[in-house]
């Protein structure tokens, strides 16, 4: 069963120097049927205006991964960690016991776009040391192809993350085919952050999202311009309440 959630029918968040749209439940916008799907809490699509950003705030237990589609982000943490992040780079703060952290966008003129998405952690990594991981993912990689991202155990050279999920990243165009084989007990989410692609036979465009329940597998085709990331997730319906 597929299920499609429309971009339109996102939260929308305009603050000015931030415009935001909320796939799930997040802040001000709360939906009782969009609240999560399995260990997926949170995908914000940000827009933030040049020079300005997300001042120092803290998390814990939340794995937080962003994804820069245009322009650049700048991080700061309470670990220390200090890095720029365009796209390509792939980040994952890990908040564990707690972690306060800045994001800011330090061109003088233009904005950046990026995804921020918040991932539980398992039930036995609660309270773990706080950490810091990124890497550079480079177009080619993902061009016609799933390029796995984030897993448990950093598979393939991809970012340790504390929950059994997996995130996968790809480029679609023309006659450009991407497939996934799902293990019946799991579900998926799939997000498009750029262009349009067809998935199992279904148009999807920009900002449009779909649940997988009972699927054996996902195949994205017909790309344009597409830029689609592909949630590997656990059986369950809404993200446990803590």
């Amino acid at each position: 069963m597929i299920e499609i959630r429309k971009a339109a029918d996102r939260g929308v968040a305009e603050h000015g120097w931030l415009s935001s749209r909320h796939t799930f439940s997040f802040a001000n916008y709360f939906d009782p049927e969009q609240t999560g799907f399995s260990d997926l809490l949170v995908i914000n699509d940000d827009r933030v205006a040049a020079g300005r950003g997300f001042g120092r705030h803290p998390h814990r237990d939340m794995e937080i991964f962003s994804y820069v589609l245009e322009g650049a982000l700048e991080h700061r943490d309470s670990m220390g960690t200090g890095s720029t992040i365009v796209p390509g780079d792939v980040q994952l703060m890990s908040a564990g016991s707690g972690v306060a952290h800045s994001e800011y966008n330090p061109s003088p003129k233009d904005p950046v776009h990026f995804l921020q998405i918040w991932i539980l952690p398992s039930e036995s990594s609660l309270g773990a040391q706080p950490r810091y991981q990124q890497m550079h993912v480079g177009p080619e990689e993902k061009r016609g192809n799933l390029r796995l991202m984030l897993s448990p155990d950093g598979t393939d050279g991809s970012l340790a993350l504390r929950q059994d999920a997996r995130v996968y990243a790809a480029h679609l165009d023309g006659e450009e085919t991407a497939s996934l084989t799902m293990a019946s007990e799991r579900y998926a989410y799939v997000h498009v952050a750029e262009g349009s692609v067809t998935l199992n036979g279904i148009r999807l465009g920009t900002g449009d999202g779909a649940k997988l329940r009972g699927e054996t597998s996902l195949t994205l085709t017909e790309g344009n311009g597409a830029q689609v990331l592909v949630f590997d997730l656990r059986a369950q319906e809404t993200p446990p309440m803590r």
